[in-house]
C-alpha cells in the first residue's frame, strides 16, 4: 500500500498537538489510530469517508470526522475522501443515486432538471426526495462496503508479497 506516500501528507502526533484551535476539542483528538495508517484504520476510513460522500447534506467532513472518531478510523484520510463530491462530479453521483433509489422503490422516473437554488429545492425536491435518500444511503452503504473490503484485501496480498520477497532474498544469500 502506498503507506509512505499518504504517510507525507499527514500531520504528525506533533504536530498536531502544537495546532492550539485542535486543543478545544480535548483528549479525545489525540487517539492513536486517528492518525496512524495502518490496515485497519485505513480500511475503516475508506468507508467512512464513502459513506459520508454519497450523504446529500451539508457538513459532510464533519459527519466523517464524528465517525471517524466514533470508528477509531483515520480521521485526515476519512474527511479528504469525502472531496469526491464535489460541485464537478456531485450532479453525476447523485443523479445516479436518484435512478438507483427509483429502482429499489419500483417508482417512476420523473422528468425533472437539477438547479441548485433554493426556489428549486422548496418546490422540486419534495417529488423526488425519497427515491433520491433511498439512493444515497445504498450508495454509501454499498460503496463504503466494497471500499473496506478491497482496501483490507490489498493491504493484506501487499504484506503477503512483501514478506515473501523477503523469505526468498533470504534464501539467496
Amino acid at each position: 500500500m502506498p503507506k509512505k506516500t499518504i504517510k507525507r501528507f499527514t500531520p504528525s502526533p506533533h504536530k498536531i498537538r502544537e495546532i492550539k484551535a485542535l486543543r478545544i476539542l480535548g483528549e479525545w483528538i489525540y487517539e492513536p489510530n486517528l492518525w496512524h495508517i495502518n490496515r485497519q484504520s485505513t480500511a475503516k476510513a475508506f468507508a467512512v469517508g464513502l459513506f459520508c460522500a454519497m450523504l446529500p447534506i451539508p457538513g459532510q467532513m464533519v459527519v466523517a470526522a464524528l465517525f471517524a472518531v466514533q470508528w477509531r478510523a483515520n480521521l485526515p484520510l476519512s474527511v479528504a475522501l469525502v472531496f469526491i463530491t464535489n460541485p464537478f462530479t456531485m450532479p453525476v453521483i447523485f443523479y445516479a443515486a436518484y435512478k438507483l433509489g427509483v429502482v429499489l422503490l419500483g417508482s417512476e422516473l420523473k422528468d425533472i432538471e437539477f438547479q441548485i437554488s433554493w426556489d428549486w429545492l422548496s418546490q422540486s425536491l419534495h417529488a423526488i426526495w425519497e427515491p433520491f435518500l433511498l439512493g444515497c444511503l445504498m450508495m454509501g452503504l454499498g460503496f463504503a462496503g466494497i471500499a473496506y473490503l478491497m482496501i483490507d484485501a490489498l493491504w493484506r496480498h501487499h504484506v503477503v508479497s512483501q514478506w515473501r520477497k523477503r523469505q526468498a532474498s533470504r534464501r539467496k544469500d
